[in-house]
């Protein structure tokens, strides 16, 4: 059996247990034989019942009574500013952790779980991701750390860690994907009703989300509009008429409403689909048809400038995975 730990303290976030744990759990179900594949154990510095931040209790074991080679996965859970504070300056967490990571066979955080590694100095000089708004804190105050700010999760050889939150359904996904294949994680991310497998590669923010949570009233429902309709022409003209603006006067509320140009967003917006088209398999011509930047040597053009690539490269690197 893979052990699962996950190492909690008092005020911990409850779904960054909850969301990965029903990932796991889900994979044994999907495996459909009598011994599960993944076992599911929580820890904790002094053992015993410890409350989450929602105020749901667990029950844990003394993380000092756990055999470090029998650890196949460790995850260090996130929380909120102060029980993380009180967790990085507990004496009883840290050796304990600090064995734990050294014997286990993959090993992390999710969300801001990452801090209590960095103050043990594990994640000295690796690339880690933690959520966005913890990401500049996180780099004061361990400039050894290389912090990915963009990714999903990084898998920086045994070390995995995720952004915020619900990114740790996604990192625990392509764990699995790892031990067991694809079409298991695909059954268990169709079983939690999961739009998408998202990889780590992508955003914490898509350019939707962005401009949406930006801008103002009636940008909103257009950048919705434009996300669904990545075929058809989106030049100022169009988008101004659907707007029912002048085109100076969209282009100038467009820009001060999200921070970018119209021209800008849609090629953000054409080339993240791509990326996740690509990653899917599907050949150059059909990506570039269905994000609208055909024909296919200028979508090739715009990819390998924002991303430093050819999409070829990136499909045959990410394609499956």
């Amino acid at each position: 059996m893979h052990r699962i730990v996950f190492v909690v303290y008092p005020g911990f976030e409850i779904l960054d247990v909850s969301g990965p744990g029903a990932v796991f759990s889900g994979a044994n179900r999907a495996l459909g034989g009598a011994d599960p594949f993944y076992g599911i154990e929580l820890a904790s510095a002094r053992g015993g019942p410890v409350p989450s931040s929602s105020g749901i209790v667990v029950d844990t074991q003394r993380i000092d009574a756990l055999p470090a080679q029998a650890v196949g996965t460790l995850l260090v859970v996130g929380a909120e500013r102060e029980p993380l504070l009180r967790a990085m300056a507990d004496p009883a967490l840290g050796p304990g952790l600090a064995r734990l990571a050294g014997g286990a066979a993959r090993w992390g955080s999710i969300c801001s779980g990452v801090f209590i590694l960095a103050a043990l100095g594990l994640v000295d000089g690796r690339r880690v991701a933690t959520h966005w708004d913890a990401c500049m804190p996180l780099a004061k105050a361990f400039p050894k750390v290389e912090v990915d700010a963009d990714s999903l999760y990084v898998v920086d050889g045994s070390l995995w860690t995720s952004a915020g939150v619900t990114t740790g359904i996604d990192m625990s996904l392509a764990m699995i994907a790892g031990d067991l294949g694809a079409t298991i994680a695909g059954e268990v991310a169709k079983r939690l009703v999961l739009y998408a497998r998202r990889p780590g590669y992508q955003s914490q923010f898509s350019p939707v989300l962005q401009a949406q949570a930006r801008a103002d009233s009636p940008f909103g429902d257009l950048i919705a509009w434009i996300q669904d309709h990545l075929q058809e022409p989106l030049d100022v003209p169009a988008l101004a008429a659907r707007a029912g603006l002048a085109e100076r006067t969209f282009h100038r509320k467009f820009v001060a409403a999200t921070g970018v140009t119209p021209a800008r967003y849609v090629e953000t917006a054409r080339l993240d689909a791509a990326r996740m088209l690509l990653s899917r398999g599907l050949s150059l011509k059909s990506v570039a048809v269905q994000v609208g930047l055909f024909p296919a040597a200028r979508f090739a053009d715009a990819f390998e400038r924002r991303f430093g690539m050819s999409p070829r490269l990136f499909r045959d690197m990410h394609a499956g995975g």
